[in-house]
């Protein structure tokens, strides 16, 4: 029988895909750095409730903001959104 630990723990895996699916098809890359951000926050939520709150605080400390500035800092600096060319089908992106 599956109690609620475990059902929250499968949302937050879900979650997480989810998060990782939206991160990689959104063409805005700012919204993909917040789906990347997500990504890390939910990890450190899975962490902490596998008690590793040492790992958990880490991963939201450099996973989640760390590397998210790092992504908003350069994505400044250049263009924001991705370009589409034509001709190209969805198996180049990959």
């Amino acid at each position: 029988m599956i109690n609620c630990v475990q059902c929250i723990e499968y949302l937050i895996v879900i979650l997480m895909i989810i998060s990782a699916i939206f991160a990689v098809e959104w063409r805005d890359l700012l919204a993909a750095v917040v789906g990347m951000a997500a990504v890390s926050l939910f990890a450190s939520i899975a962490f902490f409730l596998l008690q590793a709150p040492d790992v958990a605080m880490v991963e939201a400390a450099i996973g989640a903001a760390m590397s998210a500035a790092v992504f908003i800092f350069a994505i400044k600096r250049t263009e924001r959104y991705e370009s589409e060319e034509e001709g190209t089908g969805w198996w180049v992106r990959w």
